[in-house]
């Protein structure tokens, strides 16, 4: 058996002190003090000491590193316990921000939804102006703003101002594209009204007409003419 110093167990243990102590005299009546006997046994080693001894000293060795190994695991437990609490709150924190930003996506898109239909159906027909001989370019613009979304008006302008500068009399000398969006052939806008020639509200409902068709609105037409130059 090899030779193990058992100076920590002699010291660290009452067990094993006395276990020591009587290896060395004190348990046959010596008069050696305590003290004396402990320092001995920290110098004795495991093969001095009687085998029935040798397995006390031994087995309070043995829970000592139990004890130690299970503060040890019991450390380790609680904190993977912390660790994986943490990580839950977290998770949770996140998913009731996620959720709460659903919510609000969701509730800014109805309330856009309502803003568009309140805008819509504020939105007049040509018809409903009254005709006139002629029309200043205010006149144009304030019923233009009335036949659309509010949220459009300032992309129909940009175009019509590029187009005829809100003339609803303006012909292209070469190509014959005529009127406030310079519809050519300028007949194409007989399909909104017989009177495209000379009533402005007409040729806006035409013009907006072709817009959403073709572009989805004034402004997806304005987007188109900003790259091409034209629409």
């Amino acid at each position: 058996m090899s030779r193990i110093s058992v100076r920590g167990f002699a010291v660290a243990s009452a067990t094993a002190v006395t276990t020591v102590g009587a290896v060395v005299g004190v348990a046959s009546g010596s008069q050696a003090s305590v003290a004396n006997t402990e320092a001995t046994a920290a110098d004795a080693t495991i093969a001095d000491i009687p085998a029935g001894q040798q397995a006390q000293v031994q087995t309070a060795s043995l829970t000592q590193q139990a004890d130690s190994a299970s503060s040890q695991a019991d450390a380790a437990a609680l904190k993977s316990a912390q660790e994986s609490a943490r990580k839950a709150a977290a998770e949770t924190a996140q998913s009731k921000k996620d959720a709460a930003d659903q919510a609000k996506a969701k509730k800014d898109a109805e309330q856009r939804a309502k803003e568009q239909a309140a805008s819509r159906s504020a939105v007049r027909d040509a018809s409903d102006f009254l005709v006139k001989a002629s029309y200043s370019i205010a006149e144009t613009q304030a019923m233009a703003r009335q036949m659309m979304a509010s949220d459009q008006f300032q992309c129909f302008s940009h175009i019509v101002d590029h187009e005829s500068g809100w003339n609803y009399r303006a012909t292209n000398s070469s190509s014959g594209a005529y009127g406030l969006v310079q519809a050519l052939p300028g007949s194409k806008m007989s399909s909104a009204g017989s009177d495209w020639q000379t009533n402005p509200a007409t040729q806006i409902k035409w013009g907006l007409n072709y817009m959403n068709d073709r572009y989805g609105s004034p402004c997806g037409a304005w987007s188109f003419w900003q790259a091409n130059s034209w629409y």
